[in-house]
């Protein structure tokens, strides 16, 4: 099983704030965190990394010996045996499904298929074969029974990808707390879950990315003990005919969102829900989106679109200078 390098020595830095990079799921990664122990910090940095290295092994569908991949090539044909740790993940996408209201599905692997923006695409896919693909992506039709779990169909897939680094990020800050570690901020791909503060602050300070020019930020965030994830069309996307499509589907339409906003931040208590409510809130569009955000509690958010900023009620609090 490869994995990220577990390093030898992590040094740290005026602040006492050691720094680990790293790349897993597919994005650049890395975790800071403060702790005087230089065995101690080295156990943590094996014990997370580990921990991601397995957990990619078992669910990335872009693995062909990972157990989604066999729940996926299984598809109309048997019943596939599963564990505890993919129980719980079944658990979580029934649950994402319903608070939702299949905004987010986690059995929309065709419909992914279909729009693939790391192709070239010389043409946008047919009506019929976007509605095919709609037709085989819905969680509703995936049976489970215990310990074992069935795609009826053939054709039909699971992807955990809209919610299995934010579910990584938390374990990983999990593993940290167990271990005593207080000062922490986990970054997988920009799903961040930050604790305790830098050694300069009792924060870590989080930038909030620009939906445009995607090299700066809009302004800063004061984080500990919130998750912080962004979704836009900025990152994943490909271009035809002048027209940008980006990798965030709308599963009531089967097309790319295109309703003219270019990012959505989102503050939450876990990086799941955090990552969950990003994406969601980006499907829905500006009113929606922020009415669904101001509905649920702890949750707070920004969407920047092509008319500027717009945020919940309590979002400001958490602002400061980006630093």
């Amino acid at each position: 099983m490869s994995g990220p390098v577990i390093p030898l020595h992590v040094e740290p830095d005026a602040r006492g704030v050691r720094k680990v990079a790293f790349r897993a799921m597919g994005t650049n990664c890395f975790i800071q965190f403060r702790c005087e122990d230089s065995k101690k910090a080295l156990q943590f940095v094996a014990d997370a990394l580990g921990w991601l290295s397995a957990f990619e092994a078992k669910f990335s569908r872009f693995k062909p010996d990972s157990l989604v991949s066999r729940i996926n090539q299984a598809a109309g044909q048997d019943w596939v045996k599963v564990d505890a740790d993919m129980e719980t993940m079944l658990d979580l996408a029934d649950a994402m499904h319903r608070l939702t209201d299949g905004v987010l599905d986690a059995a929309m692997l065709p419909l992914i298929k279909v729009w693939d923006w790391k192709v070239v695409h010389e043409r946008l896919p047919s009506e019929e074969e976007i509605s095919r693909a709609m037709s085989l992506s819905n969680w509703k039709d995936v049976q489970r029974k215990r310990g074992k779990v069935f795609l009826p169909r053939e054709g039909m897939g699971l992807d955990f990808g809209g919610f299995g680094k934010e579910y990584a990020v938390d374990q990983v800050i999990g593993i940290a707390k167990k271990q005593g570690i207080q000062d922490v901020l986990v970054d997988l791909g920009r799903d961040i879950f930050a604790i305790g503060g830098n050694g300069v602050h009792p924060f870590w300070h989080v930038g909030i990315q620009d939906g445009i020019q995607t090299d700066k930020c809009v302004g800063g965030l004061a984080v500990s003990g919130f998750a912080v994830c962004a979704s836009g069309d900025y990152a994943r996307r490909f271009e035809h005919k002048g027209v940008r499509y980006g990798h965030i589907l709308d599963r009531r339409t089967g097309w790319p969102v295109r309703h003219g906003l270019r990012a959505v931040t989102v503050l939450a208590p876990s990086c799941l829900l955090a990552g969950i409510y990003s994406t969601t809130v980006f499907v829905l569009g500006l009113r929606d989106g922020l009415r669904f955000a101001d509905n649920a509690k702890g949750i707070e958010a920004c969407v920047q679109d092509d008319g500027g900023v717009h945020v919940t009620r309590e979002f400001r609090r958490f602002q400061v200078q980006a630093g």
